[in-house]
């Protein structure tokens, strides 16, 4: 009787292992769409500030560093440009999911959007031709685009951070057994 305790035992972890791999896949498909549909919404905003003349950069300045025809800062630009980011924010997503997301406060993803604009706009600066420094942006450029990044750094953050508990709280739920 014994032996059919301890043989109970060992089944039931093993469903729980496969449980909880499960929830870790579904866990990455979801940051995976929460990455990709912000890098698309995030993106498609900071064209339209461009086209309103709120920030000289817009999308296109991720493809500044490649030696591409004039039509990159185009329409056509735009839009592969919009395409890449959109594609770049899937890692980045997934890098918040392992090293941030188990934080519930939303001033960490804050701080994850000023350090991806600081990134870009101070460390990556001498990479992107046509970049002034930071000092020499203009106003209207620096605060649209920090807070741009800052935005984006808040929803990937706090959906990713929802997610995950989200899919802690679910595990507690009812089961038919």
């Amino acid at each position: 009787m014994a032996r059919k305790l301890i043989i109970k035992k060992k089944k039931k972890s093993a469903d729980t292992r496969g449980t909880e791999r499960k929830k870790q896949v579904k866990s990455f498909g979801r940051t995976a769409v929460i990455g990709l549909f912000g890098g698309l919404f995030w993106s498609l905003i900071g064209m339209v500030c461009q086209l309103i003349n709120f920030t000289k950069y817009g999308p296109e300045l991720l493809l500044a560093p490649i030696p591409l025809p004039s039509w990159k800062t185009g329409v056509g630009g735009q839009f592969l440009a919009i395409v890449g980011l959109t594609i770049l924010s899937l890692p980045i997503a997934l890098l918040y999911q392992f090293t941030l997301g188990r934080f519930k406060n939303f001033w960490i993803s804050l701080i994850f959007g000023f350090v991806l604009w600081g990134l870009v706009f101070y460390a990556l600066q001498p990479l992107i031709p046509g970049l002034p420094y930071l000092t020499r942006l203009g106003w209207n450029t620096a605060s649209t685009t920090f807070c741009l990044f800052l935005l984006y750094g808040l929803f990937i953050g706090y959906s990713i951070s929802f997610e995950l508990e989200e899919g802690k709280q679910s595990s507690g739920s009812y089961s038919n057994e």
